[in-house]
């Protein structure tokens, strides 16, 4: 299911192209980010769903059997002790789509981000 680097024009043609299951997922992750910061500047980066204000403030993909998201290694920092059932690394984690994927703890994790950035 990872894209093959395909350059996408937009965040609509990156969600299209995963089958259903996991666009439905994908949409839900970008409607709540726009719900909490409806004026982040939505892209694509690193060919990838991107949301910036001031500064960087998450990103987000769909790999073969996980959701990346990549909210920067103070994201990961602040919620290490809730992410340890999970896979990591400085700035990411990864949610297994063959597990629920935990959209409560997603939202605050976006939520720490804009407070950081200073948007709240």
């Amino acid at each position: 299911m990872e894209q093959k680097r395909q350059a996408f024009s937009s965040v609509d043609e990156y969600i299209a192209s995963f089958p259903a299951d996991v666009q439905e997922i994908l949409m839900k992750i970008r409607s709540m980010i726009r719900g909490i910061v409806p004026d982040a500047t939505e892209h694509l980066a690193y060919g990838i769903p991107t949301y910036t204000t001031t500064k960087h403030l998450v990103h987000f993909a769909a790999f073969k059997k996980h959701l990346g998201l990549y909210p920067t290694p103070t994201g990961i920092a602040a919620f290490k002790a809730e992410l340890t059932e999970y896979t990591t690394a400085k700035g990411s984690v990864q949610f297994p789509f063959d597990r629920d994927i935990p959209f409560d703890l997603i939202r605050r994790i976006v939520l720490y981000r804009v407070e950081e950035v200073g948007m709240a």
